[in-house]
């Protein structure tokens, strides 16, 4: 085991979502989800 979290698909896409289409910082969405901003670029 790697130690990794792993994400479903639903919650990736929901903070794809609202970078792209609510217009918040990868730096706001990734503390408001309590997840690291490398592993969004993951």
């Amino acid at each position: 085991m790697t130690g990794r979290q792993r994400y479903t698909e639903e919650f990736k896409k929901d903070a794809v979502f609202q970078v792209k289409e609510r217009g918040y910082s990868v730096q706001d969405v990734t503390q408001r989800l309590g997840v690291y901003k490398r592993s969004f670029y993951d």
